[in-house]
């Protein structure tokens, strides 16, 4: 008996030599600052499981955390179309900050074809199908996606799908990658002019 309350007299002054007496502030911030793939998730906000889908997962949480931008807008590092306000130099955003003189730049490189959908916080564009006055056999549209706020090469993606018309129904035709190429560096260099003209 006597040695069950030394062992538990030992054991309680051992656990308590090992307390840091961390404040709720100090601890909050050790698990703000963990590392494991389950606080990343946690922290993030993101909605993709890590147990389905766990390169998602981390993927997404990785962005929302850099970015600062979740579904409800946390403060980012973004300005949108270079605008200042006075107040400071971030602005809330709802989702990806994306580069706005690619964006602008993608706007006016394909404002011929008519807009489907665009999201300028997840740097989407879509047009709806085009067709030239001189063809009226074939239609195309376009895909364009800005992935960051840097003016570069990689942070635009173009996708072309066309179609023709055989028997009276439209038929997929090849996707051509040289016209994709050709397009972003149309986009890429407007993009150049847009920011060389701002100052």
């Amino acid at each position: 008996m006597l040695k069950s309350y030394l062992f538990l007299i030992i054991f309680m002054l051992l656990l308590i030599g090992c307390n840091k007496n961390l404040t709720e502030e100090e601890k909050k911030a050790m698990w703000d600052k963990a590392q494991t793939r389950g606080e990343i998730i946690n922290r993030s906000g993101t909605p993709f499981n890590l147990a389905t889908d766990p390169d998602l997962a981390m993927s997404d949480a990785k962005n929302r955390l850099r970015t600062g931008g979740g579904l409800l807008g946390k403060k980012a590092n973004f300005n949108f179309l270079g605008e200042d306000d006075g107040s400071s130099s971030q602005t809330s955003t709802i989702g990806m900050p994306i580069n706005a003189y690619l964006w602008k730049a993608s706007i006016e490189t394909i404002n011929f074809m008519p807009l489907s959908s665009t999201d300028p916080f997840a740097g989407t564009i879509i047009t709806d199908w085009y067709t030239t006055e001189t063809n009226l056999n074939e239609r195309c549209k376009l895909n364009v996606f800005i992935n960051g706020q840097e003016l570069k090469t990689e942070n635009l993606k173009v996708s072309s799908f066309c179609q023709s018309l055989k028997n009276n129904q439209w038929v997929n035709m090849p996707s051509s990658s040289e016209n994709n190429i050709r397009l972003e560096n149309a986009i890429l260099n407007k993009a150049k002019k847009l920011k060389l003209t701002s100052g």
